[in-house]
């Protein structure tokens, strides 16, 4: 019996590591559209002048 549960123990090793593989290697395609559009959003903003920066 010592002997089946130390042969079990590689075979859950072996379905953790092929579910993780599975988990690692999906398809993330989130888009970059938005994210991208968030980036020029801040790039304009940065590239405004201060209203306030004559001011002082």
């Amino acid at each position: 019996m010592a002997a089946l549960a130390w042969l079990l123990i590689p075979l859950v090793a072996a379905v953790g590591a092929a579910i993780w593989g599975g988990w690692a290697s999906r398809n993330r395609s989130t888009g970059d559209v938005a994210e991208l559009a968030g980036y020029a959003r801040f790039r304009d903003a940065m590239e405004k002048p201060d209203a306030g920066s004559d001011a002082a």
